[in-house]
């Protein structure tokens, strides 16, 4: 061993799998950065005196005689104003050439904000999309990610909300896209001159798997900063969750440790915990709320990436495609937000929870109606009129494409009720039905 400038340097490594170099080493730290051959490397366990690191790149051409220099510190990020606007990798590098950041350097994946720094969230983040505002809406400080099949258009979906949401600052973790998916979102952010309050690091699939580990702490400790030192109200969308516990299987897998389900690492649920339970709501009005993507196989939901995440999240919204009218819906049935209570009828007009469940209601009914035709029997009055009424509800108010504020969605949700069904069928309380019902 020798030492350079504070920086320890070893030339000899016991042992190297795919993804991962073990070597004897003394005074290293936990998550601490290293470079190995001149790769970058992370330390991800210490026994003793061995310590083995996870090198991003892969371990393809090192050997056991290659450098390792220990960093002494684990991965930080540059925070300050200027973060705005900008696009980095999974290192918080600037993309594309820019200029560095100047600002304080702090320590990424640290721990959560304090319970006692913590209240109850109250205010709601508007997205545009009915399928979450009006039947799963969502509040600050709220975790909920979106379930969906790989061939579902969730980025176009975040991308959209990242520029309909009234956030102060939105924060991008993208992770596993394709390059076209990274053109994407820098053209929807730059064409609709919202680059000033967005924020991103990106990880894509021409970038080593490995790095995707770095990219949601990175976002989060961009959040942070924003809310907890700004007071701001902070939105991180993170895509996709899947793929970033890929990366967790594919270290685990080549340190030898042994799979639990789906072979996934033991460690999954509180991995992914200590991502999520960064979202809060601040007493200095700050809060971060965070919307994930986690991509299904095949529709399966009980999988563990989902499953785990069920765990963890305060609800979850399913995208998929609706037959009828051949658009992509926020599924009513599925999707739940387990916080939107505390604000439907309070921030937002006071029909909103009667309209939102007589909604849900009467497109139960529509699938019942639905299912007695597939099996040959006679369709009702009623049946019609719920099937027609389930297809306008679909194509006016679920489906992603409509981008149009809450009460403009309780009145078009009225307009559907007297337009199909008469006041008694609807079952609303008769005070709100004399102040709001219009006549189709």
């Amino acid at each position: 061993m020798t030492t350079r400038a504070f920086q320890k340097i070893y030339t000899r490594i016991d042992n190297i799998t795919k993804a991962t170099v073990t070597l004897r080493a003394q005074g290293v730290g936990n998550d601490e950065l290293a470079t190995v051959g001149g790769k970058l490397a992370q330390v991800v366990k210490i026994m003793g005196e061995n310590v083995t690191l996870q090198v991003f790149a892969g371990t393809e051409g090192l050997s056991t005689d290659s450098e390792v220099v220990f960093h002494g510190e684990p991965p930080k990020l540059r925070v300050s104003d200027a973060l705005a606007g900008r696009f980095f990798n999974a290192y918080g590098e600037p993309l594309e050439g820019g200029e560095i950041v100047e600002g304080e350097a702090r320590e990424i994946g640290g721990p959560t904000v304090n319970p006692f720094k913590r209240i109850q969230p109250s205010e709601l983040i508007a997205t545009g999309i009915a399928g979450i505002d009006l039947n799963n809406t969502i509040v600050t400080g709220q975790k909920i990610p979106f379930f969906a099949d790989p061939d579902q258009p969730y980025n176009a979906v975040m991308a959209n909300v990242a520029l309909r949401a009234k956030a102060d600052k939105i924060i991008l973790g993208g992770m596993g896209l394709t390059n076209d998916d990274f053109l994407y979102f820098k053209s929807v952010f730059e064409n609709a001159g919202a680059l000033d309050r967005i924020v991103s690091f990106v990880n894509t699939t021409e970038n080593p798997p490995v790095e995707r580990l770095l990219v949601p702490d990175m976002a989060l400790t961009a959040a942070e900063y924003f809310a907890v030192d700004k007071g701001e109200k902070v939105l991180v969308l993170l895509t996709d969750m899947t793929l970033y516990a890929d990366a967790l299987a594919i270290v685990s897998n080549r340190m030898d440790q042994i799979p639990s389900k789906d072979s996934m690492p033991g460690s999954l649920y509180s991995d992914l915990a200590k991502i999520y339970e960064k979202a809060v709501q601040l007493p200095n009005g700050g809060s971060i709320t965070i919307i994930a993507v986690t991509t299904l196989s095949g529709g399966d939901i009980t999988h563990a990436i989902p499953d785990n995440t069920g765990y963890i999240t305060e609800g979850q919204l399913f995208l998929r495609n609706d037959s009828d009218t051949g658009k992509v819906i926020v599924d009513p049935f599925r999707s739940l937000s387990r916080l939107k209570q505390l604000v439907i009828g309070k921030k937002t007009r006071e029909d909103h929870p009667q309209v939102m469940n007589a909604c849900v209601r009467l497109y139960a009914d529509a699938a019942n109606a639905k299912t007695k035709l597939e099996n040959g029997f006679d369709l009702s009055d009623y049946d019609e009129r719920a099937l027609k009424f389930a297809r306008d509800y679909s194509e006016k108010l679920l489906a992603i494409d409509v981008n149009i504020g809450i009460t403009e969605m309780l009145d078009t949700a009225w307009g559907l009720f007297a337009k199909y069904f008469s006041k008694e069928e609807v079952a609303i309380k008769e005070e709100l039905i004399k102040k709001y019902w219009k006549e189709a």
